[in-house]
This record gives C-alpha cells, sequence and structure tokens, in this order.
C-alpha cells in the first residue's frame, strides 16, 4: 500500500523558517521522484519543487526559487522541503507527491518543463503552513 505522510507544517513569521517531512511507505523509493505541490483557499495546486532520482538536479517554482530546498533520504524514505525566508502568500496547504521515473529510449520523460502539469501515482494527505505575524 502506498502510503504518504507529510508534517511538519505550523505556523511561521514572515521571514521564518519550516521544514517539512513527507515519509514514504509501500514502494521502491529509489525509484520515484518526489514533489511538493501548495494549494492556497480559492487558488490552483502550485508546484512548490521536485527532485527526481539518481542525485538529478532539483526543480523549483518561480515563487520559491532561492527560498526552498528540497532533499531526498533514500535510506529513510523521507523527502524534505526546507523553507526559509518565508512570506504570507507562501500560505497554503502543502501536499508531496511521488512518481516512479519513466523512460522513453532511456531518456527520463520527467524533466522541468513537465514536472509540475503532470499526473502522480501518490499523495499524502497534506501540512497546513501558515505564515503570519
Amino acid at each position: 500500500q502506498v502510503q504518504l505522510v507529510e508534517s511538519g507544517g505550523g505556523l511561521a513569521q514572515p521571514g521564518g523558517s519550516l521544514r517539512l517531512s513527507c515519509a514514504a511507505s509501500g514502494f521502491t523509493f529509489e525509484y520515484y521522484a518526489l514533489a511538493w505541490f501548495r494549494q492556497a483557499p480559492g487558488k490552483e495546486r502550485e508546484g512548490v519543487a521536485c527532485i527526481t532520482v539518481n542525485d538529478g538536479a532539483p526543480w523549483y517554482g518561480d515563487s520559491v526559487k532561492g527560498r526552498f530546498t528540497i532533499s531526498r533520504d533514500n535510506a529513510r524514505n523521507t523527502v524534505y522541503l526546507q523553507m526559509n525566508g518565508l512570506k504570507p502568500e507562501d500560505t497554503a496547504v502543502y501536499f508531496c507527491a511521488a512518481d516512479r521515473v519513466k523512460y522513453s529510449f532511456g531518456v527520463p520523460t520527467l524533466t522541468d518543463a513537465t514536472w509540475s502539469s503532470m499526473d502522480y501515482e501518490a499523495w499524502g494527505q497534506g501540512t497546513q503552513v501558515t505564515v503570519s505575524s
């Protein structure tokens, strides 16, 4: 049974930091790309960050570049999102997602252009992040 469980959300002040974790189970973690998405009330879901397999370079949404860092620990089956320089507009429910990396003629189909819009196999239940003074 594929399962993703997020933790680490909460209340932070503007300029502050939070670290989200997503613990995975039920699949071979090292073969999967992991991503973070967020959704604020009344807004569409937004891709925050993605990290693929084999130490590939991570990708980020434009609104979080330079402030957020995604990382993965294959030994712990966990993906992290370090959020620094938080802004009120970062307030949202944050979800982690996982998808097995697929290949076409030996080339990964997951790219910087596709990660934020593709369908993912598994989703977590979400964790609330609120940035407010």
